[in-house]
């Protein structure tokens, strides 16, 4: 499945808030392509998909921070308008380095 992560890590001017802000990105980074600063493309298995929600949960904090996430019935791809700069991002080609 193709999803998209949006998050909002609150007090990031704290060591405690900053410290979860690098984690969060740190998880979404594992599962997926940086697409801006706070928001993230990913192509998961279900069980992938489970695996991200405990990790995000294991990592916030619920009362302060906001995590969204949007799946897709088909590819992100399918979905997206883009409106100035591509950037050239595509989830799930391969990228020679």
């Amino acid at each position: 499945m193709d999803i998209v992560i949006a998050y909002d890590i609150a007090d990031t001017n704290t060591p405690q808030g900053a410290a979860r802000l690098r984690r969060i990105a740190d998880v979404c980074s594992s599962y997926g392509q940086r697409i801006q600063w706070s928001v993230f493309e990913c192509r998961l298995s279900p069980t992938r998909y489970t695996q991200l929600l405990e990790d995000l949960h294991d990592h916030i904090n619920p009362t302060a921070d906001s995590v969204l996430i949007y799946r897709f019935p088909g590819t992100i791809h399918e979905h997206r308008t883009t409106i100035g700069i591509d950037k050239g991002h595509h989830l799930g080609t391969t990228w020679i380095i």
